[in-house]
């Protein structure tokens, strides 16, 4: 049952992006398949948005096999990125956002939690697990939240940043992106999410968490249409940047 009333004579507006699950818009809603990790990705919502973490979905309940979570209001790009993805503001945005909702998860209680990814040691943190650009809203040019948490999950700190490093410095091998200011750039991320941790071991844990999206992909090709593809290009970045670390 939903914990707020519908507007349900509104239709239903199918909402672009993501690669495996439908998503539709209502009025001020957003309806998506659920699973059986939908009410620990609420009580997670619920619980940093009781710290003061706005920019994320406010979870509204259930109707059939759909979740019900409000609607965040402005632009989700997708590839290829426009340029005020890759500006310097979204680069401390999101580390500060990433930074704070970590902090806000370090209290959070685990207790009969279900998570749709495994969980990774050391467990320091939930992680988004997912937070990259085609997961970032816009109003213009500003990043006002991000969206498609239900892959969270406890992890690393280093686990979740590696990600968005990957994909916002970025580190990828795809093209787009100021590539040529990648190390200056992966500095200002480690240095905005006040990282305890140097650049050596965030590079490091990209490679793992590479290698471990390539294994998951593989293993959930229902989840992504081009799932081959995507497991070589991980595989194939994992390997480069492997190559940069002191042997």
């Amino acid at each position: 049952m939903s914990d707020f009333p519908l507007p349900s004579a509104l239709p239903d507006t199918p909402l672009i992006g993501g690669n495996s699950t439908p998503v539709t818009r209502r009025g001020d809603t957003v309806l998506r398949g659920s699973g059986p990790w939908t009410p620990t990705i609420h009580r997670l919502l619920e619980h940093v948005r009781d710290r003061g973490i706005d920019w994320v979905p406010e979870p509204r309940g259930s109707e059939g096999e759909q979740e019900i979570l409000g609607f965040l209001p402005g632009d989700v790009p997708n590839y290829p990125l426009p340029e005020h993805v890759w500006s310097e503001q979204t680069l401390d945005t999101s580390a500060w956002m990433l930074r704070n909702f970590h902090d806000a998860t370090v209290d959070f209680d685990r207790t009969d939690a279900v998570w749709r990814q495994p969980s990774h040691e050391p467990a320091e943190v939930i992680c988004h697990n997912d937070f990259a650009p085609y997961n970032f809203a816009f109003e213009g040019e500003r990043m006002t939240g991000v969206i498609d948490w239900d892959m969270a999950s406890p992890g690393a700190r280093a686990w979740d940043l590696a990600y968005l490093a990957y994909r916002l410095v970025p580190l990828s091998s795809e093209p787009g992106g100021p590539r040529a200011e990648a190390d200056a750039r992966l500095d200002r991320l480690l240095e905005q999410y006040g990282a305890e941790f140097d650049r050596e071991h965030l590079l490091a844990q990209v490679v793992l968490r590479l290698e471990d999206l390539a294994a998951w992909t593989l293993a959930h090709p229902e989840h992504n249409a081009d799932a081959a593809a995507h497991a070589e290009l991980y595989l194939r970045d994992a390997g480069l940047i492997r190559q940069t670390l002191p042997r």
